[in-house]
């Protein structure tokens, strides 16, 4: 089937497109391409499921003095740069990679993501 294939003519086409009709009637289409690459990328990463990543959830940020932190003790209120309600961060490998809310699971705090950082979105 490929020796049917008649290569173009750079003279007759100099933009070098290719025309609609040289393409092969029964090749794949780029949508199907990306479904079989997608699906050889997920088996590829099977090795590194076990690696381990530190992942935080930071409430809120302060600044203080070592005088002052040495004042703190127990039942000390620490006044932080966030809101009530201020989505928080989520760092993977002090990475900002998300924001979310506190939630509560079980009587235990969680965090449920509502916003995805993008590469470049990641500006404070």
């Amino acid at each position: 089937m490929a020796e049917d294939i008649i290569p173009p003519d750079p003279e007759a086409n100099p933009g070098g497109t290719l025309a609609l009709e040289e393409f092969e009637p029964n090749a794949p289409l780029a949508a199907e391409m990306a479904v079989d690459a997608d699906a050889k990328n997920a088996a590829d990463l099977a090795p590194v499921f076990d690696v381990p990543v530190h992942i935080s959830a930071v409430l809120g940020r302060a600044s203080l003095s070592v005088a002052q932190l040495l004042k703190l003790a127990q039942g000390s209120v620490l006044e932080l740069d966030r809101k009530v309600g201020e989505a928080i961060d989520i760092y993977v490998n002090n990475r900002l990679v998300a924001r979310g809310e506190v939630v509560v699971v079980d009587e235990r705090l969680g965090v449920t993501m509502t916003e995805i950082i993008k590469d470049g979105d990641s500006a404070v």
